[in-house]
């Protein structure tokens, strides 16, 4: 594969273990439904939108010497995503998340990234250490990045002079981690992707709709901010305005993934040129066709 990746992805690369059920769930339901397992994380989840549009995205992540960790690694080259610079560690098990699912929406998940949070700076010694990038070369293509890395590893990277030169697109993973991206509030480059509760955290506030959580985020001091919310009206805000959208109307089969598909398809848009209103629109469309089913 080619040493020249069009976007860099950072962040979890794990197994996603969900059940799924045409229930609605409340704690402690026992339904009928299926169990699936695969290749999951916020960054993994990014990486096959970008792949699947035709992009060459670079993993850059903690995955382990250990059966599910080879596995993972054919399961992300067999799709396109280079894995060169993933770091292979023979301490630490290959990270999992499990989450359930039914009609009424996400019920509960968990996250074992805890494989990603040990390895540290280590995932991050392409950018540092010449094979992508150095403090005095910085990197200068496009990096998706997400909030599973430590509150410690995101504010290093938010002051590291190896990301000055990037296109850096911030993801928080969930809002239980939302609060790490704090340091990406202030960066002279980074475009943040947060939910209307994610916003809400970040900011100290509660928000009603997305157009006034996105503008309170450049108020805030970000560079730009795409706030979605579920089925209601998504809007994208910088210094220079607002602008928003309704996202198509459909039948919701699944949520786990959504909101990085929502992010990878918004990236791949502006990569092709598309003006503000017209890569929300694309990204809205391409979240929504996810959680109906429609793509896989």
């Amino acid at each position: 594969m080619s040493q020249s990746p069009d976007i860099l992805c950072i962040g979890s690369v794990l197994w996603d273990v969900i059940g799924r059920s045409a229930s609605h769930m409340r704690q402690g339901s026992d339904v009928p439904g299926r169990i699936t397992r695969l290749p999951g994380g916020v960054a993994m989840n990014i990486a096959m939108t970008l792949a699947r549009f035709g992009l060459r995205p670079a993993l850059l992540t903690a995955v382990g010497r250990d059966p599910e960790g080879d596995e993972l690694i054919a399961a992300c080259a067999e799709m396109g995503m280079e894995t060169a610079h993933i770091y292979r560690s023979d301490d630490l098990p290959t990270d999992r998340y499990m989450a359930v699912e039914g009609a009424n929406g996400l019920i509960a998940a968990i996250a074992d990234a805890h494989s990603l949070e040990a390895a540290g700076a280590k995932i991050l010694r392409p950018l540092t250490g010449g094979a992508l990038g150095s403090a005095d070369q910085p990197y200068a293509g496009r990096i998706a990045l997400d909030g599973n890395l430590t509150t410690h590893q995101l504010e290093e990277i938010a002051g590291s002079a190896a990301f000055a030169a990037a296109d850096l697109r911030v993801a928080p993973a969930s809002p239980g981690k939302a609060q790490r991206l704090r340091p990406f509030l202030t960066h002279t480059r980074a475009l943040l992707y947060v939910n209307l509760e994610e916003a809400g955290l970040l900011c100290q506030d509660q928000f009603t709709d997305s157009a006034t959580a996105a503008a309170a985020l450049v108020r805030r001091g970000a560079l730009r901010a795409l706030v979605t919310n579920g089925g209601q009206r998504a809007s994208d805000a910088d210094a220079l305005g607002v602008v928003t959208l309704d996202p198509p109307e459909v039948l919701v089969t699944r949520v786990t993934g959504a909101g990085d598909t929502f992010m990878a398809a918004h990236i791949v848009a502006e990569a092709e040129g598309a003006a503000r209103e017209d890569a929300l629109g694309r990204a809205l469309r391409a979240a929504a066709r996810y959680v109906s089913g429609d793509t896989g």
